[in-house]
């Protein structure tokens, strides 16, 4: 079986140059805030970098801009959480998988972790159950943990409610950690509120959001609307809540298109007020070739609201 981990730093290498990567791996360093350093070396200034690091009499002497690298003295520690649900098993925005989303983005940020001398743990579960995998070091570990969330996830599994892992996490994580949430559209309330902003208080917090199927009618020729259900092909869409199928000649009125695309948008703007109430960087993918670009935007988010 080929290595979930060597397609996450394929895909690294396609997505970006070595001066990109290097700009990812700056916007990583800089989100934990406050750590035992020593100075490591110098190297050259790239776009993203904290100008607080620029060396300026190196820089100087060498005729353009040198940043001052440090390592930490105590390794930090990125806790990843994600959820296994079934509804991470359907189709994303692009037609991929969710749970295959959901592992690229946290392999990128497990490997910047590893990169950066960082131990990397898992909390991940569903409606049924929440399961913690403890933070290591290495490549192997990483690639265990990657593995665990892709054979969990599945459309028979139970169902998601990633309140369930924070709540987990809450409870039970001691010390201030990187926690990175890899989730589906989740729906705002007053109790998720709260628990966030609770979250918040102690770690710092990144927060992905793999967006659903777009399962409104688009329009076709002729102002039509063409349906979920396709009659040439038979294809048909279900529920991976409850296994129902998706409504197909109903979503041919207009009226029911524009009333799911406004729940939508509510739901949308509703999620992300609540994350940014509680001072958490958010971002949003649609597919696997949006996750490297989001997830540097998220980190310089992140940098800048910090």
């Amino acid at each position: 079986m080929a290595s979930l981990l060597h397609r996450v730093k394929s895909k690294m290498a396609i997505f970006a140059h070595r001066k990109a990567r290097g700009m990812l791996d700056g916007e990583y360093g800089s989100v934990f805030r406050g750590r035992s350093l020593d100075f490591d070396d110098l190297r050259a200034y790239v776009p993203g970098d904290d100008v607080r690091d620029i060396d300026w009499k190196a820089s100087a002497r060498h005729g353009s801009p040198l940043i001052r690298r440090y390592v930490a003295v105590r390794r930090q520690t990125v806790l990843l959480i994600t959820d296994t649900g079934r509804n991470m098993a359907a189709e994303a925005r692009s037609g991929e998988v969710k749970k295959d989303i959901a592992v690229l983005a946290l392999g990128v940020l497990g490997y910047l972790a590893h990169r950066h001398g960082d131990l990397v743990g898992l909390v991940c579960g569903d409606s049924s159950a929440t399961r913690q995998l403890p933070a290591k070091g290495g490549e192997a570990h990483l690639e265990r943990l990657l593995r665990h969330v892709d054979s969990q996830t599945t459309l028979d599994g139970a169902a998601s409610r990633i309140e369930d892992q924070l709540d987990y996490v809450a409870r039970n994580i001691t010390g201030r950690h990187l926690l990175f949430v890899v989730a589906d559209e989740l729906a705002g309330d007053p109790a998720t509120a709260k628990l966030l902003r609770r979250l918040r208080a102690q770690h710092e917090v990144l927060w992905l959001t793999v967006r659903d199927a777009d399962l409104s009618p688009s329009r076709g020729a002729g102002n039509g609307w063409n349906p979920v259900w396709n009659p040439d092909t038979g294809a048909e869409s279900y529920s991976v809540a409850d296994s129902s199928r998706l409504a197909s000649q109903p979503a041919l009125s207009a009226e029911v298109a524009d009333a799911y695309a406004k729940a939508t948008a509510e739901r949308d703007t509703g999620r992300r007020a609540m994350l940014r109430a509680a001072g958490i960087a958010d971002g949003e993918v649609e597919g696997s070739g949006d996750v490297l670009t989001a997830l540097f935007a998220l980190l310089e988010r992140h940098r800048r609201a910090g």
